[in-house]
Protein backbone atom coordinates (compact mmCIF):
# COMPACT_ATOMS: atom_id res chain seq x y z
CA UNK A 1 0.00 0.00 0.00
CA UNK A 2 1.42 3.36 -1.02
CA UNK A 3 1.52 6.12 1.57
CA UNK A 4 0.21 9.54 0.72
CA UNK A 5 2.90 11.41 2.62
CA UNK A 6 0.81 11.83 5.76
CA UNK A 7 2.50 11.47 9.18
CA UNK A 8 2.13 8.06 10.78
CA UNK A 9 1.45 8.03 14.53
CA UNK A 10 3.77 5.09 15.23
CA UNK A 11 6.71 6.30 13.09
CA UNK A 12 9.91 7.28 14.90
CA UNK A 13 11.04 9.66 12.15
CA UNK A 14 7.61 11.31 11.88
CA UNK A 15 7.91 12.00 15.62
CA UNK A 16 11.40 13.48 15.13
CA UNK A 17 10.13 15.67 12.27
CA UNK A 18 7.26 16.84 14.51
CA UNK A 19 9.68 17.68 17.33
CA UNK A 20 8.16 15.08 19.66
CA UNK A 21 11.46 13.18 19.92
CA UNK A 22 14.75 15.10 20.10
CA UNK A 23 17.50 14.73 17.52
CA UNK A 24 20.78 16.49 16.81
CA UNK A 25 19.73 18.47 13.75
CA UNK A 26 22.38 19.17 11.11
CA UNK A 27 20.19 21.02 8.59
CA UNK A 28 16.53 21.52 7.82
CA UNK A 29 14.50 22.77 4.90
CA UNK A 30 10.79 23.05 4.24
CA UNK A 31 10.91 19.54 2.73
CA UNK A 32 13.62 17.70 4.67
CA UNK A 33 15.27 17.26 8.03
CA UNK A 34 18.87 16.08 8.47
CA UNK A 35 20.14 14.80 11.81
CA UNK A 36 22.92 12.71 13.35
CA UNK A 37 22.50 8.93 13.31
CA UNK A 38 22.42 7.60 16.88
CA UNK A 39 24.49 4.56 15.84
CA UNK A 40 27.11 6.03 13.48
CA UNK A 41 28.93 3.73 11.09
CA UNK A 42 31.46 6.37 9.98
CA UNK A 43 33.00 9.54 11.46
CA UNK A 44 30.17 11.48 9.78
CA UNK A 45 26.86 9.64 9.62
CA UNK A 46 23.77 11.76 9.16
CA UNK A 47 20.25 10.86 8.10
CA UNK A 48 18.09 12.90 5.76
CA UNK A 49 14.35 12.33 5.96
CA UNK A 50 11.60 13.96 3.97
CA UNK A 51 9.09 15.66 6.24
CA UNK A 52 6.38 13.69 4.42
CA UNK A 53 6.06 10.01 5.29
CA UNK A 54 6.93 7.42 2.66
CA UNK A 55 8.01 3.97 3.80
CA UNK A 56 11.06 3.50 1.60
CA UNK A 57 13.04 4.88 -1.34
CA UNK A 58 10.98 3.03 -3.96
CA UNK A 59 7.72 4.34 -2.52
CA UNK A 60 9.12 7.88 -2.40
CA UNK A 61 10.41 7.75 -5.98
CA UNK A 62 7.03 6.52 -7.23
CA UNK A 63 4.81 8.71 -5.07
CA UNK A 64 6.78 11.96 -4.97
CA UNK A 65 9.73 12.02 -7.38
CA UNK A 66 10.32 15.73 -6.78
CA UNK A 67 10.69 15.03 -3.06
CA UNK A 68 13.11 12.19 -3.81
CA UNK A 69 15.20 14.70 -5.76
CA UNK A 70 15.05 17.15 -2.84
CA UNK A 71 16.42 14.47 -0.49
CA UNK A 72 19.32 13.79 -2.87
CA UNK A 73 20.04 17.48 -3.32
CA UNK A 74 20.05 17.90 0.44
CA UNK A 75 22.67 15.13 0.73
CA UNK A 76 25.12 17.44 -1.04
CA UNK A 77 24.29 20.30 1.30
CA UNK A 78 24.70 18.09 4.37
CA UNK A 79 28.08 16.93 3.06
CA UNK A 80 29.13 20.57 2.65
CA UNK A 81 27.89 21.45 6.15
CA UNK A 82 29.81 18.51 7.62
CA UNK A 83 33.00 19.36 5.71
CA UNK A 84 33.12 16.11 3.74
CA UNK A 85 31.93 17.27 0.31
CA UNK A 86 35.42 17.76 -1.13
CA UNK A 87 36.86 14.49 0.18
CA UNK A 88 33.89 12.38 -0.87
CA UNK A 89 30.90 10.84 0.81
CA UNK A 90 28.43 8.04 0.36
CA UNK A 91 24.63 8.29 0.14
CA UNK A 92 22.77 5.07 0.98
CA UNK A 93 19.10 4.13 0.98
CA UNK A 94 18.19 0.80 2.57
CA UNK A 95 14.89 -0.35 1.11
CA UNK A 96 12.95 -2.84 3.23
CA UNK A 97 14.04 -5.25 5.94
CA UNK A 98 16.25 -7.57 3.87
CA UNK A 99 18.37 -4.56 2.92
CA UNK A 100 18.75 -3.48 6.54
CA UNK A 101 16.00 -0.87 6.79
CA UNK A 102 14.80 -0.75 10.40
CA UNK A 103 12.76 2.48 10.44
CA UNK A 104 10.14 2.45 7.72
CA UNK A 105 10.20 6.16 6.91
CA UNK A 106 12.50 6.65 3.94
CA UNK A 107 15.86 8.08 4.90
CA UNK A 108 19.17 8.67 3.18
CA UNK A 109 22.36 7.92 5.08
CA UNK A 110 25.17 10.39 4.38
CA UNK A 111 28.48 8.80 5.39
CA UNK A 112 32.02 10.15 5.20
CA UNK A 113 34.95 11.53 7.06
CA UNK A 114 37.39 8.72 6.27
CA UNK A 115 38.07 6.16 3.57
CA UNK A 116 34.74 4.37 3.54
CA UNK A 117 36.23 1.08 2.41
CA UNK A 118 37.03 0.70 6.11
CA UNK A 119 33.31 0.82 6.89
CA UNK A 120 32.00 -1.81 4.47
CA UNK A 121 29.88 -1.36 1.39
Amino acid sequence: MMADGQPQPDCLFCKIVAGEIPATVVRETDLTLAFKDINPQAPVHDLIVPRAHYANAAELAFGAPELAAAVLLEAREVAKTEGIADGGYRVVFNTDAHAGQTVFHVHAHVLGGDFLAHFGT
